[in-house]
């Protein structure tokens, strides 16, 4: 029997994909929602996530569950992720120098070295650690202007997903741009090092990820750090400098505005953060309480209503009929979904 929720049978099925966006801080979120649809029978599959949702992916990725990922969380001074150097302990300069000479005012290498020993816990280190397609991570390459999907990308560098750590993902795909410092990724194929940022400069919400042109086996779930989706007023450009708040806007929000349509709106957890800034590094264990209770409470009112055969039916069915293509049993344990 499937477990229920207010007395109602959940129609879940038992595995499912998971993408998870970026927010910052905000990310301690997801690990709400994650014990809900855990307790509910959720079993992940394969795993996406950028820049904060990159930590949560990897995490699961790599075997820890919603409860164990809270107990990490929990014992984390998010504080010390804020890497410095002498250049924050210039009295009245600490931030603008850095930023001037570093382009970023801390150093993300903290949470690299936290994601590093949380990961050698359940004796995982790099891409080639986990199961083919297991974990997907986002990064924006500033130097060639491209998008990178780890592990997938790999080859492009001249690399193996053996031969990536996954904390260094993590730390690239986290790289928010001018509050860390860019990462500086040395790679086979060229002696300069290449630029990496946040992802979300390309796509915060990656939930294009799992799709094939057919049917799926199970669902992806999607899990955004707002309360609904939302679409920004018309910007007034009344010179160079909103023009440019203009265009950065549009860059970091276009392409995800185009996948957040109807269909992956039915099967996305939206989870309100409230006021809750994304780079509040001083978070209270109220704040980090509340955001939690806010991604259970999501969950938990998204599983009421949601049911596998209806989104088929509403969202996939056409897909299913004028694309299916055959495929072996051993092909099929490696599709997308």
């Amino acid at each position: 029997m499937p477990k229920s929720i207010g007395g109602n049978p959940l129609l879940v099925p038992k595995e499912a994909d998971a993408v998870f966006e970026g927010g910052g801080v905000r990310g301690i979120a997801f690990v709400g929602a994650i014990e809900t649809m855990e307790a509910q029978g959720c079993v992940w599959q394969r795993i996406a996530g950028n820049s904060a949702g990159s930590i949560v992916a990897a995490l699961l990725a790599s075997g820890y569950n919603g409860s164990e990922i809270k107990t990490l969380m929990k014992s984390l001074d998010y504080r010390q992720l804020l890497g410095r150097t002498w250049l924050n302990e210039v009295p009245f300069r600490n931030k603008a120098l850095p930023l001037l000479f570093k382009s970023g005012i801390y150093v993300n290498e903290p949470l690299e070295r936290t994601i590093e020993m949380w990961l050698q816990q359940k004796g995982i280190r790099t891409f080639g650690d986990l199961p083919l397609g297991k974990l997907t991570i986002v990064a924006s390459n500033i130097s060639n202007g491209k998008m990178v999907v780890f592990p997938d990308d790999l080859p492009d560098y001249g690399l193996c997903p053996a031969e990536l750590s996954i904390a260094a993902a993590v730390r690239m795909s986290t790289t928010l741009p001018f509050f860390f410092q860019p990462y500086r990724w040395k790679t086979a194929i060229d002696r300069r090092p290449y630029f990496i940022l946040d992802g979300g400069l390309l796509s915060n919400y990656p939930i294009w990820l799992f799709d094939v042109p057919s049917a799926p086996r199970w669902p992806t779930f999607g899990f955004r750090l707002s309360e609904k989706r939302t679409y920004d007023p018309v910007r007034r450009v009344r010179g160079p400098v909103s023009l440019f708040g203009a265009m950065f806007k549009t860059m970091l929000q276009a392409h995800d505005q185009r996948h957040v349509d109807k269909h992956s709106e039915s099967r996305t957890i939206f989870i309100p953060t409230d006021k809750v800034a994304t780079t509040k590094f001083d978070l209270t264990e109220y704040d980090q309480a509340w955001l939690m209770e806010s991604g259970q409470r999501a969950a938990q009112s998204f599983l009421e209503s949601w049911n596998f055969e209806t989104y088929k039916r509403e969202f996939r069915a056409q897909e299913s009929a004028v694309n299916f293509v055959p495929v072996t049993q051993e092909e099929e344990q490696y599709l997308y979904h």
